[in-house]
């Protein structure tokens, strides 16, 4: 499974992608909010992002709501750099622009898929990526893990990852990515304060600090 970070921050990408392991980066309009970015600034924002990390893919979300705009929003977003994915979200509007994107050569990745059926009828439509949301299902206190796997199963029935790829999308703890890797999920897709308590464990942290002590032993011994 491929670890994608979940977030605007330009600060917390270039972080995230330093270590090696990140793969993707996806956005939307409520995380560029949360940086304080201005609509102006939105695609020089996002140019920034591709910039930062040049070989992964980058999902800038369209805000468009017809099926017109969002295939001319689309191939603008996707003309600013190379690396960049247009994010949609499910309806029949987008349905369309996918097929009529994917035409001009854009991937698109299908968000806000909440069921089976959306994330089927994405594929067939030919969204590169669908990302099934967790945590949103955990909020009204439904299984969010097993509308996942649900669609997992169900993707996997008749697409392959050269077809379609499924980003888990809106995972909030480390169980979440544990769940998702389990299941099947190509992607997790990450914030960055649920990545870096991906990195630690109580016993790792007692296991380094005692190897730090025992190296003391054998330095101090010299």
């Amino acid at each position: 499974m491929k670890f994608f970070i979940d977030t605007a921050d330009l600060a917390e990408i270039k972080t995230a992608y330093s270590w090696g392991c990140v793969a993707g980066v996806t956005t939307n309009p409520s995380l560029y909010a949360k940086t304080g970015g201005k609509l102006a600034d939105f695609e020089a924002h996002m140019v920034k992002i591709a910039e930062a990390c040049p070989d992964v893919p980058v999902s800038a979300e369209s805000t468009a709501t017809t099926t017109e705009d969002m295939v001319a929003e689309g191939l603008r977003l996707a003309a600013l750099a190379p690396n960049i994915v247009v994010k949609l979200p499910i309806c029949a509007e987008s349905l369309a622009a996918t097929k009529e994107l994917k035409k001009h050569g854009v991937n698109v990745n299908m968000t806000l898929i909440f069921t089976v059926p959306q994330a089927l009828m994405a594929c067939s439509a030919g969204a590169r990526y669908v990302s099934p949301f967790v945590g949103r299902f955990d909020d009204i206190a439904e299984d969010g893990i097993e509308q996942l796997a649900n669609i997992v199963t169900a993707v996997k029935n008749y697409y392959g990852p050269e077809h379609t790829e499924i980003i888990a999308a809106s995972l909030r703890t480390p169980n979440h990515v544990t769940q998702a890797a389990l299941l099947g999920a190509d992607i997790a897709t990450v914030p960055f304060a649920a990545m870096e308590k991906c990195l630690h464990h109580p016993l790792t942290d007692r296991g380094l600090a005692a190897f730090e002590a025992d190296w003391k032993k054998v330095t101090s011994a010299q």
